[in-house]
């Protein structure tokens, strides 16, 4: 299956435990992710969080399986997502001090059937950069 990687970095106005706080905790993507919706069965085992997300879409909703590693130290999320279709996301962020405030570099790599690939990074793309302008909204206020 083809894979695909892009990346995307920005400045937030909070200091880098703020944020971490923020994108360590599942119930956070409501609304940061414009297409999560709900986030359900959150477990956590040590430095590793597993839920339910839900995404809508205009014509059906997408329960996705979410797998969190929280790396405090580093000040790192990994996020892997196994969405119907076959799809496989992973999307990495780093938080590095920057001034007052936090450089959030997002990494993401996703593999999917080439029949769906060209909507999948569509989507992906389109989502990173609207969950980037949210984190961004949420960190000023």
């Amino acid at each position: 299956m083809p894979v695909d990687a892009f990346a995307h970095t920005f400045v937030v106005a909070a200091p880098p435990a703020t944020v971490y706080a923020h994108l360590a905790d599942p119930r956070s993507y409501v609304g940061l992710s414009p297409l999560v919706v709900a986030v359900r069965d959150v477990h956590t085992d040590g430095d590793q969080v597993t839920y339910v997300a839900l995404e809508r879409f205009r014509f059906y909703t997408n329960p996705i399986r979410v797998t969190m590693t929280l790396h405090p130290e580093a000040l790192s999320v990994v996020s892997a997502v196994v969405s119907p279709g076959r799809v496989c996301l992973r999307a990495a962020v780093t938080l590095t001090p920057s001034g007052d405030g936090t450089e959030v570099t997002e990494s993401i790599t996703v593999e999917s059937p080439s029949l769906l690939r060209r909507y999948v990074v569509r989507q992906a793309s389109a989502v990173q950069l609207k969950r980037a302008a949210e984190l961004t909204r949420r960190m000023a206020a």
